[in-house]
């Protein structure tokens, strides 16, 4: 087996033991490259089926290029789609930082979701190279009642050995890509041939690393404009991949309060 085939083989044991474990296991689609390299290792593990919803929590702000993926790849890919709604800016902590504070509709509409639907296990595309309070996350990760998280109480996973066994009423994010690297993920991508949002590839010198609210996203210089350009592309830079997000570039703390508080 190669690097990708352990990575995909992982991945997939993990969603195969979460759908086991979860009597109502969903899976968080943001319509960005890690999401749907996620979708289609579902897809892979369950034999071409979808067994669970894909959710959308939905700001009314994204590019018009990701809905329109969204709604083609939805059905061509025989998915149960649910679309949440998120509460207005009006109604988030104004003591939040600008970005961070139009971040945090998500994290409520995602909330009021659960709450709604009853999942008791959600999947999501989170890696940890990508962010360092994502780098403290566990594979199956425990969120108390109201979808909070507690980097400080967390179980131990060694030697790849996973804990479902939760007390019931516990509410568990599951991370099936959390050991993928952002290099890892377009290399698989160019592997599989799975689409993505056009947005990733260059146009007029610039493209986007990661896909957000359209207000808050930026893209990046770059000259990339095919996957193989892009692994290039990563080869060789320092640049971090969330630079164009205007929520990282906010208090050094932004980022980890919405995830203690339970975002994505």
């Amino acid at each position: 087996m190669n690097d990708l085939d352990q990575l995909e083989s992982e991945s997939i044991s993990i969603l195969r033991e979460a759908y086991t474990a979860f009597s109502r296991l969903g899976m968080l689609w943001s319509l960005g490259k890690d999401s749907n390299v996620m979708v289609w290792l579902a897809k892979k593990a369950f034999f071409g089926h979808i067994p669970f919803p894909l959710i959308h929590v939905d700001t009314g702000n994204k590019f018009p290029e990701m809905y329109e993926f969204r709604d083609r790849y939805a059905v061509e890919w025989g998915a149960e789609l649910i679309i949440g709604g998120c509460p207005p800016l009006e109604d988030m902590d104004p003591d939040l930082p600008p970005a961070t504070r139009r971040a945090a509709r998500k994290t409520k509409g995602l909330k009021e979701l659960l709450e709604r639907e009853k999942f008791d296990g959600i999947c999501a595309g989170i890696r940890r190279d990508e962010e360092g309070t994502r780098a403290k996350e566990r594979v199956f990760s425990p969120r108390n009642l109201d979808a909070g998280w507690d980097v400080r109480d967390q179980p131990p996973e060694l030697w790849g050995l996973y804990n479902t066994d939760f007390p019931p009423g516990t509410h568990v994010r599951v991370h099936p890509i959390l050991h993928w690297s952002e290099i890892d993920i377009w290399r698989y991508v160019e592997r599989e041939n799975i689409p993505v949002v056009d947005l990733y590839f260059a146009k007029d010198g610039k493209r986007y690393r990661s896909l957000g609210d359209q207000d808050i996203t930026h893209p990046v210089a770059s000259e990339a404009a095919t996957v193989a350009e892009i692994i290039t592309e990563l080869e060789q830079t320092s640049i971090a991949e969330r630079s164009g997000r205007a929520m990282d570039n906010e208090e050094e703390d932004s980022f980890e309060r919405l995830r203690a508080e339970g975002y994505m």
